[in-house]
């Protein structure tokens, strides 16, 4: 919920019933209200013509395409350990480890000297015999980044993300490869297009804004146009191509194999990188697995009517876990108790259950 010093200091505990039923309903009234707000504004983000937004994540659309260095060099990269930290990697190797759980890195035009945050600068060589050397930005769960591009384009990692990328963009196109969720901000060059590649997918940029949401924990593939039009393929479907409108919400069911669209609010696809959830008739289970991506817990639900529970409202997640999640609760007509156990694990249970055996 929005932030303000009032909401700081509500005793969770002491709510009746009915001051339960009535915060859940301004929660629910809010994000009308969030949504009319952030539509009046003028966004850095909005649609010019200089620049075009996109924000996705690992995806399923394939095509036929030769493969290309960056995804021969991402290769090369996916048996890293895990880290605690948001690690930066240069093309000698050289890695910078960044403790801050948000940071902005910005590249020079020519991509030789780095910028993290206010104070630090590295510098590297771009560019080796006219050949692209290649730097990587990876993000664990709980910790988010924003970095600027040699060209200008700005993105937005999202927690439990890697973005590989050239030190300088070189030849006909800007190549860039994504495990995890982003958004860009794409600075246009009709003569060198921008093209994100992400596992056996390709998405070239042509002045259209979507999100596509693919996790490796989740049953479905999910493409959100905003604006403009983009073209799905598929690998075993070479000849046929889906073409989606503005505000469509298109669901590829992985298991299934299907394709299904409807028309949706696309806001609440965009909000995270504001600090904001947004949800509207989510069941509880998915509003928590993204919860547990944002803070790097694991959530158990032991409870599958309470797992299935719908919430609708926005979360402000600028706040720790403990007040997102005693938002949560004073917003839900059937109260649960939850505890994080030594190990990082988020456990929720209906009230007055056994749940600390």
């Amino acid at each position: 919920m929005e932030k303000n010093k009032s909401s700081q200091n509500i005793d969770f505990t002491e709510l009746s019933k009915d001051e339960k039923s009535q915060l859940k309903h301004r929660i629910t009234d809010s994000i009308y209200s969030y949504i009319q707000k952030k539509r009046r504004m003028k966004y850095a983000l909005g649609i010019a013509a200089a620049s075009v937004i996109i924000l996705f994540s690992i995806g399923i659309f394939h095509t036929e395409n030769q493969e290309s260095a960056i995804e021969k060099f991402a290769k090369t990269q996916k048996d890293q350990s895990p880290v605690n930290h948001i690690n930066l990697i240069l093309g000698d190797s050289k890695k910078i480890e960044i403790t801050e759980d948000h940071s902005t890195i910005a590249y020079s035009n020519s991509g030789q000297n780095v910028t993290i945050g206010n104070s630090k600068s590295v510098s590297q060589q771009a560019s080796k015999a006219n050949n692209v050397i290649f730097n990587t930005l990876i993000v664990p769960y709980g910790k988010r980044s924003e970095i600027v591009l040699t060209d200008g384009s700005k993105v937005w990692l999202n927690s439990g993300s890697k973005l590989i990328f050239p030190a300088t963009f070189l030849g006909n196109t800007r190549e860039v490869y994504l495990e995890g969720e982003a958004i860009f901000e794409v600075t246009h060059n009709k003569q060198q297009p921008f093209i994100v590649k992400s596992g056996n997918q390709n998405i070239e940029v042509l002045g259209t804004v979507f999100n596509v949401s693919n996790y490796a924990d989740d049953d479905a593939i999910y493409t959100i146009l905003k604006s403009g039009s983009i073209q799905l393929s598929y690998k075993n479907n070479k000849k046929e191509q889906f073409k989606i409108l503005p505000n469509t919400l298109a669901t590829y069911n992985r298991l299934g194999e299907d394709l299904k669209t409807k028309t949706v609010d696309v806001d609440k696809y965009f909000s995270w990188r504001d600090g904001v959830f947004i949800f509207k008739n989510d069941a509880l289970k998915s509003i928590m697995k993204k919860i547990a991506r944002y803070y790097n817990v694991e959530v158990v639900i032991n409870d599958a009517n309470l797992a299935n529970q719908k919430f609708s409202g926005y979360l402000d997640v600028t706040e720790d876990i403990e007040h997102v999640m005693q938002t949560i609760k004073a917003a839900e007509v059937s109260t649960f108790e939850y505890h994080i156990t030594n190990t990082n694990q988020l456990i929720i249970n209906l009230k007055n259950t056994d749940h600390l055996k």
